[in-house]
């Protein structure tokens, strides 16, 4: 269940506050999810000009959401610049 639609666009799902990730990481899922409601590509360089903690929050974040299966790295230039898309939430790893 979407809390707000896009046709086919992943907006977020309430399911991500009840899978035991912690705040940070989910905080970093509102974000992805505002970028791409926003129209706007989610890269490292984006998500860090809207993140308020440290940069190892961030990264924490991004491996967590990665090892979910809840994003996915699909573009990277090899120098710590990528770019995410999210995963419909029938691929979340929930445990």
């Amino acid at each position: 269940m979407h809390t707000h639609g896009h046709g086919d666009g992943p907006s977020m799902n309430q399911a991500i506050f009840n899978i035991g990730l912690s705040v940070e990481t989910i905080s970093v899922y509102l974000l992805v999810c505002g970028l791409t409601d926003a129209g706007r590509n989610v890269t490292t360089k984006n998500l860090a000009e809207v993140w308020n903690g440290t940069e190892e929050a961030l990264d924490q974040g991004l491996q967590d959401l990665e090892g979910r299966h809840i994003i996915h790295r699909f573009l990277s230039d090899g120098e710590e610049n990528a770019v995410f898309k999210v995963l419909d939430n029938q691929r979340w790893k929930v445990e």
